[in-house]
């Protein structure tokens, strides 16, 4: 089951609260908060785009960048012999360990 939903090019993650009954959504990647609630898909659809205009318009006006910084830079910390097959996977694609994971990462990512 798929938990994220991509409105208007931005992803939020969707979890059901049971103490309220509804779906809700909280988009990711943002220098803020924006999230919203609903009770079926198109709900959400709707509401999150609503949200995420109240959102953008907000910065757009007090002169905040909307997305969250990332610095390009990702240190991990994995077992070793996941290490060392990252490693052997990367010599045999003919790539660095850092151009194979940064490929393994947007593949991952793509939606």
């Amino acid at each position: 089951m798929n938990n994220i939903i991509a409105i208007d090019g931005h992803k939020a993650v969707i979890a059901y609260d049971p103490d309220i009954g509804m779906f809700r959504g909280e988009f990711t990647g943002l220098s803020g908060g924006a999230d919203f609630y609903a009770t079926d898909v198109a709900g959400l659809q709707r509401e999150g785009a609503t949200s995420l205009r109240v959102y953008l318009d907000a910065c757009a006006k007090d002169g905040i960048e909307p997305l969250a910084k990332a610095s390009g830079a990702l240190n991990l910390r994995v077992p070793p012999d996941l290490h060392r097959a990252a490693t052997i996977a990367a010599k045999a694609a003919g790539k660095s360990l850092n151009q194979w994971a940064t490929d393994t990462l947007r593949e991952a990512t793509a939606a």
